[in-house]
């Protein structure tokens, strides 16, 4: 049985989601889960490898029955120790209507690697309504502010070939 089949197989057993720190060997599996997700831009295996590995203590493996059903990818962005960046969040189908996106952003916001952190950043484009719902629960649950720029528009970084990415930062925050 393949890593898909398994998650829809086990489909209505949402409690038995655990949250983790990646590794390493997640990689494949981060790879493939982030491939099932669009409109995520998929890595190459090897930065999806770095990002288990390097970043794990500010990313999150959502596991159900040794299968990763979801994985958020982040970092603390160098000489800012109180901006945690979300680069991706990708939830497997089977798993999603579960707030299983915003367990695993809380959990990561909970670690002590995140301890200093007073403010979140990440990236969406425009059309990306699911992304768009999570970083707006977040700001509310945070009683944060949630601003927007753009970060990387469609012609100037872009060339045309991918969607302007907007900057959203939530904070200031306590947690």
């Amino acid at each position: 049985m393949t890593d898909t089949e398994s998650l829809k197989s086990n489909a209505p057993e949402q409690s038995n989601i655990t949250l983790r720190e990646p590794r390493a060997e997640d990689g494949a599996s981060v790879f493939d889960l982030i491939s099932l997700c669009p409109p995520l831009d998929t890595n190459s295996m090897y930065c999806n490898l770095l990002q288990a590995s390097h970043f794990a203590g500010t990313s999150v493996a959502a596991v159900r029955n040794d299968v990763l059903c979801g994985f958020i990818s982040g970092y603390l962005i160098p000489n800012r120790p109180n901006v945690l960046f979300i680069w991706q969040v990708a939830v497997h189908e089977s798993a999603r209507g579960q707030k299983l996106a915003s367990r695993m952003l809380e959990e990561i916001l909970g670690r002590t690697q995140c301890s200093q952190v007073t403010e979140l950043q990440t990236t969406i484009t425009k059309n990306n309504e699911a992304s768009w719902s999570l970083f707006q629960r977040l700001a509310k649950n945070l009683d944060a502010p949630l601003n927007t720029s753009v970060m990387f528009d469609r012609k100037t970084h872009f060339d045309d070939r991918h969607d302007t990415e907007m900057l959203v930062s939530i904070g200031p925050f306590a947690h």
